[in-house]
Protein backbone atom coordinates (compact mmCIF):
# COMPACT_ATOMS: atom_id res chain seq x y z
CA UNK A 1 0.00 0.00 0.00
CA UNK A 2 0.95 3.68 -0.88
CA UNK A 3 3.08 5.50 1.77
CA UNK A 4 1.61 9.09 0.88
CA UNK A 5 0.04 10.91 3.45
CA UNK A 6 -3.89 11.65 2.51
CA UNK A 7 -5.06 14.99 3.12
CA UNK A 8 -8.63 13.53 4.94
CA UNK A 9 -9.02 12.36 7.84
CA UNK A 10 -12.27 11.34 9.85
CA UNK A 11 -13.04 12.91 12.80
CA UNK A 12 -15.81 10.39 13.23
CA UNK A 13 -15.60 6.64 12.50
CA UNK A 14 -18.14 5.88 15.54
CA UNK A 15 -22.00 6.15 15.95
CA UNK A 16 -20.98 8.58 19.08
CA UNK A 17 -18.26 10.93 17.61
CA UNK A 18 -18.43 14.41 16.43
CA UNK A 19 -19.79 14.50 12.64
CA UNK A 20 -20.30 17.63 10.43
CA UNK A 21 -22.20 17.94 7.37
CA UNK A 22 -19.32 17.37 4.68
CA UNK A 23 -21.08 17.22 1.54
CA UNK A 24 -20.86 20.59 0.10
CA UNK A 25 -17.73 21.28 -2.25
CA UNK A 26 -15.37 24.17 -1.56
CA UNK A 27 -14.33 27.11 -3.63
CA UNK A 28 -10.49 24.99 -4.12
CA UNK A 29 -12.65 21.51 -4.70
CA UNK A 30 -14.34 23.05 -7.56
CA UNK A 31 -12.05 24.53 -9.21
CA UNK A 32 -10.15 21.34 -9.11
CA UNK A 33 -13.25 19.63 -10.63
CA UNK A 34 -13.06 22.13 -13.04
CA UNK A 35 -9.35 21.65 -14.00
CA UNK A 36 -10.34 18.12 -16.02
CA UNK A 37 -12.60 20.07 -18.39
CA UNK A 38 -11.17 22.04 -21.34
CA UNK A 39 -12.21 25.28 -20.34
CA UNK A 40 -11.96 25.53 -16.30
CA UNK A 41 -12.71 29.01 -16.13
CA UNK A 42 -16.61 28.45 -18.19
CA UNK A 43 -17.46 25.13 -15.91
CA UNK A 44 -16.51 27.53 -12.80
CA UNK A 45 -18.76 30.13 -13.81
CA UNK A 46 -21.75 27.67 -15.46
CA UNK A 47 -21.51 25.79 -11.75
CA UNK A 48 -21.62 29.23 -10.03
CA UNK A 49 -24.82 29.53 -11.87
CA UNK A 50 -26.29 26.62 -11.45
CA UNK A 51 -25.03 25.10 -7.89
CA UNK A 52 -27.72 22.54 -7.12
CA UNK A 53 -27.27 20.82 -10.64
CA UNK A 54 -25.33 17.93 -11.39
CA UNK A 55 -22.42 17.89 -13.78
CA UNK A 56 -20.68 16.01 -16.45
CA UNK A 57 -16.83 15.67 -16.14
CA UNK A 58 -14.55 13.71 -18.25
CA UNK A 59 -11.41 11.20 -16.27
CA UNK A 60 -8.34 10.39 -17.25
CA UNK A 61 -6.88 13.43 -16.62
CA UNK A 62 -7.36 15.06 -13.01
CA UNK A 63 -8.58 12.31 -11.94
CA UNK A 64 -9.80 8.48 -12.24
CA UNK A 65 -13.12 7.45 -10.99
CA UNK A 66 -13.80 3.97 -9.72
CA UNK A 67 -17.46 2.92 -9.63
CA UNK A 68 -18.65 0.35 -7.03
CA UNK A 69 -21.94 -1.18 -5.66
CA UNK A 70 -23.02 1.01 -2.98
CA UNK A 71 -22.74 -1.55 0.38
CA UNK A 72 -19.55 -2.85 -0.99
CA UNK A 73 -18.09 0.98 -1.32
CA UNK A 74 -19.42 1.76 2.03
CA UNK A 75 -16.84 -1.34 3.23
CA UNK A 76 -14.57 -0.32 0.79
CA UNK A 77 -14.16 3.36 2.96
CA UNK A 78 -14.76 1.41 6.60
CA UNK A 79 -11.51 -0.20 5.69
CA UNK A 80 -9.67 2.98 3.98
CA UNK A 81 -10.42 5.14 6.93
CA UNK A 82 -10.08 2.81 10.15
CA UNK A 83 -6.93 0.60 8.43
CA UNK A 84 -5.69 2.53 5.74
CA UNK A 85 -4.91 5.82 4.75
CA UNK A 86 -8.50 7.25 4.04
CA UNK A 87 -9.70 8.52 0.67
CA UNK A 88 -9.74 10.85 -1.63
CA UNK A 89 -13.34 12.46 -2.85
CA UNK A 90 -16.29 9.87 -2.72
CA UNK A 91 -19.75 10.50 -4.35
CA UNK A 92 -22.61 8.53 -4.03
CA UNK A 93 -24.60 8.04 -6.92
CA UNK A 94 -27.63 6.48 -8.11
CA UNK A 95 -26.87 3.30 -5.92
CA UNK A 96 -23.14 3.23 -6.70
CA UNK A 97 -19.96 4.27 -5.08
CA UNK A 98 -17.52 6.53 -7.05
CA UNK A 99 -14.48 6.69 -5.40
CA UNK A 100 -11.67 9.72 -7.36
CA UNK A 101 -8.44 8.06 -7.07
CA UNK A 102 -5.43 8.66 -9.31
CA UNK A 103 -5.14 9.56 -12.85
CA UNK A 104 -3.87 6.25 -14.51
CA UNK A 105 -5.86 3.45 -11.76
CA UNK A 106 -8.77 2.93 -14.22
CA UNK A 107 -5.59 0.95 -16.74
CA UNK A 108 -4.10 -0.45 -13.82
CA UNK A 109 -6.72 -1.56 -11.79
CA UNK A 110 -8.29 -4.54 -13.90
CA UNK A 111 -5.10 -6.41 -13.91
CA UNK A 112 -4.47 -6.11 -10.11
CA UNK A 113 -8.38 -7.18 -9.20
CA UNK A 114 -7.54 -10.44 -12.15
CA UNK A 115 -4.46 -11.43 -9.79
CA UNK A 116 -7.43 -12.26 -6.69
CA UNK A 117 -9.49 -15.07 -6.27
CA UNK A 118 -12.70 -13.43 -5.45
CA UNK A 119 -15.44 -15.56 -6.12
CA UNK A 120 -19.03 -14.02 -5.90
CA UNK A 121 -17.41 -11.73 -2.96
CA UNK A 122 -16.73 -8.58 -5.10
CA UNK A 123 -19.59 -7.59 -6.99
CA UNK A 124 -19.18 -5.18 -10.19
CA UNK A 125 -15.84 -2.76 -10.13
CA UNK A 126 -16.36 -0.48 -13.09
CA UNK A 127 -12.89 1.83 -13.91
CA UNK A 128 -13.39 5.04 -15.57
CA UNK A 129 -10.55 6.45 -17.18
CA UNK A 130 -8.97 8.38 -20.37
CA UNK A 131 -11.97 8.77 -22.88
CA UNK A 132 -14.38 8.53 -20.16
CA UNK A 133 -16.73 10.67 -18.69
CA UNK A 134 -18.90 10.51 -15.25
CA UNK A 135 -21.35 12.29 -13.37
CA UNK A 136 -20.81 14.33 -10.21
CA UNK A 137 -23.34 15.49 -7.72
CA UNK A 138 -23.69 19.27 -7.25
CA UNK A 139 -21.65 22.05 -5.45
CA UNK A 140 -23.66 22.33 -2.60
CA UNK A 141 -26.21 19.24 -0.88
CA UNK A 142 -29.47 18.95 -1.78
CA UNK A 143 -31.94 19.90 1.03
CA UNK A 144 -33.30 17.38 3.09
CA UNK A 145 -36.86 17.75 2.05
CA UNK A 146 -35.40 17.45 -1.63
CA UNK A 147 -36.81 14.71 -4.25
CA UNK A 148 -35.54 11.14 -3.97
CA UNK A 149 -34.07 11.81 -6.60
CA UNK A 150 -31.43 14.90 -5.65
CA UNK A 151 -30.51 12.78 -3.06
CA UNK A 152 -29.74 9.66 -4.86
CA UNK A 153 -26.63 11.92 -6.12
CA UNK A 154 -23.95 13.31 -3.12
CA UNK A 155 -20.91 14.21 -2.21
CA UNK A 156 -19.72 11.77 1.27
CA UNK A 157 -16.18 13.28 1.11
CA UNK A 158 -16.45 16.64 -1.11
CA UNK A 159 -13.50 17.66 -2.63
CA UNK A 160 -12.35 20.76 -0.51
CA UNK A 161 -8.71 21.72 -1.57
CA UNK A 162 -6.98 21.88 -5.37
CA UNK A 163 -4.73 19.62 -5.14
CA UNK A 164 -6.42 16.52 -3.48
CA UNK A 165 -4.50 13.59 -2.21
CA UNK A 166 -5.67 10.54 -4.30
CA UNK A 167 -5.21 6.98 -3.70
CA UNK A 168 -3.52 5.05 -6.46
CA UNK A 169 -4.44 1.21 -7.68
CA UNK A 170 -2.49 -0.81 -5.21
CA UNK A 171 -4.52 1.46 -2.06
CA UNK A 172 -7.69 0.68 -4.39
CA UNK A 173 -7.17 -3.07 -4.68
CA UNK A 174 -5.78 -3.36 -0.80
CA UNK A 175 -9.27 -1.86 0.14
CA UNK A 176 -11.18 -4.19 -2.06
CA UNK A 177 -9.49 -7.27 -0.79
CA UNK A 178 -10.11 -6.00 2.84
CA UNK A 179 -13.78 -5.28 2.40
CA UNK A 180 -14.14 -8.71 0.39
CA UNK A 181 -12.60 -10.25 3.57
CA UNK A 182 -15.13 -8.53 5.55
CA UNK A 183 -18.29 -8.73 3.76
CA UNK A 184 -19.55 -12.09 5.10
CA UNK A 185 -18.20 -12.15 8.53
CA UNK A 186 -18.97 -8.33 9.90
CA UNK A 187 -21.72 -5.79 9.27
CA UNK A 188 -21.11 -2.51 8.71
CA UNK A 189 -21.31 0.04 11.79
CA UNK A 190 -21.79 3.36 10.24
CA UNK A 191 -24.05 4.09 7.40
CA UNK A 192 -22.65 6.83 5.57
CA UNK A 193 -26.01 6.81 2.42
CA UNK A 194 -29.28 8.25 3.11
CA UNK A 195 -32.11 5.95 3.48
CA UNK A 196 -35.14 6.40 5.37
CA UNK A 197 -33.23 8.35 7.78
CA UNK A 198 -32.23 11.49 5.95
CA UNK A 199 -29.88 12.31 9.21
CA UNK A 200 -27.25 9.61 8.35
CA UNK A 201 -23.93 10.28 9.12
CA UNK A 202 -20.90 11.19 6.49
CA UNK A 203 -17.10 10.80 7.19
CA UNK A 204 -15.76 14.11 8.42
CA UNK A 205 -12.72 15.70 6.59
CA UNK A 206 -12.37 18.70 9.03
CA UNK A 207 -9.41 17.24 10.99
CA UNK A 208 -5.97 16.53 9.18
CA UNK A 209 -3.22 15.03 9.74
Amino acid sequence: MSSSTPLHTPAALSPTGPVRDACDVTADGAAWLASAETYPRSALSHWRSHPTAPAVLPCGSAFDVVSVPAVFGRRMLDRLWEEGPGSGPVAAHRGRMLLFAAPGTAQRLPSLLEWEEWGSAVPSVLCHGTGDAITVPPLSAAPRDAAPGRLESRWLVAPDTRHPWLPGPEVVLWACVRAARSAASSAVRISIFPGADQDAKVYDVSRRR
